[in-house]
């Protein structure tokens, strides 16, 4: 309905702006972010150097907006995925399986577009501050499972340490009552077990949640910026075969059924 709303001038700004960033992630996929040039895309287009800068203000610019678009991307595959796992009735375990697996899959499908995400495209650039929430929305569907875990020696120190964050930090709160509500304001006296910092009184399963959703961030990047980067050639084992052994062992150390 907005974009019917639009006038002609702003129609063809979104269209020309769509273009500009489609050329760039052909140039991403083709050489990495050191392939990016504005002059080429600009050439492609058959427009001259500066008429392209009405568009986008430089490289960076460009880069931030590809970049939005990555992680919102992303995380509407992960909420999707997240919702087609919660119908019926598959357990936990099985459904951080799947929340894996759809995270490896969009970024085995997009590789040029998930490198962009896990560092600096081209040195020097830094990422623009909005894209923070944009990424913890991409992990926001993982808060829910972990909240309903059972921690055990071997991720206890991460719990403490998330625990820690979770009293200093308003946001971080703000982000696990968005996603694991329940886990935010649990009842149940295992769940509700507060611990009290600074910033406030926290509840286990918030913990819970937070602890298990980095310590997944951590295995899905490990394991998936290798076999996008091209590191598993020449082994014989499969990119999802590795992942789900990880979050297997994820899974046991947080007691998911």
């Amino acid at each position: 309905m907005e974009r019917a709303q639009q006038g002609p001038r702003a129609r063809y700004r979104e269209q020309t702006r769509a273009e500009i960033k489609d050329l760039a992630l052909r140039q991403l996929a083709e050489g990495g972010g050191t392939a990016l040039a504005l002059t080429r895309i600009a050439k492609e287009m058959g427009l001259s150097g500066p008429a392209l800068y009405r568009y986008f203000t430089g490289r960076d610019d460009l880069l931030n907006a590809l970049i939005r678009d990555a992680y919102d991307d992303a995380a509407a595959a992960m909420a999707r995925a997240a919702a087609r796992s919660a119908k019926g009735s598959r357990g936990v375990r099985a459904r951080l399986h799947d929340l894996a697996e759809a995270y490896r899959a969009w970024a085995v499908a997009e590789p040029h577009r998930y490198l962009l995400l896990q560092g600096a495209p081209i040195p020097g650039y830094v990422a623009p501050p909005d894209t923070l929430e944009r990424a913890r929305a991409v992990l926001g569907p993982f808060l829910p499972l972990f909240a309903t875990g059972n921690p055990g020696p071997a991720v206890a120190a991460t719990v403490d340490e998330m625990t820690a964050w979770l009293t200093a930090e308003e946001s971080v709160r703000a982000w696990v009552a968005q996603y694991a509500a329940e886990a935010a304001e649990a009842t149940e006296p295992a769940e509700a077990a507060e611990v009290t910092g600074a910033g406030g009184a926290v509840t286990a399963a918030a913990a819970h949640a937070l602890a298990g959703a980095v310590l997944a961030w951590a295995q899905l990047h490990g394991s998936v910026s290798l076999e996008v980067a091209g590191q598993f050639a020449g082994m014989a084992h499969r990119g999802g075969t590795l992942l789900g052994a990880q979050m297997e062992l994820l899974a046991d150390a947080f007691g998911l059924e």
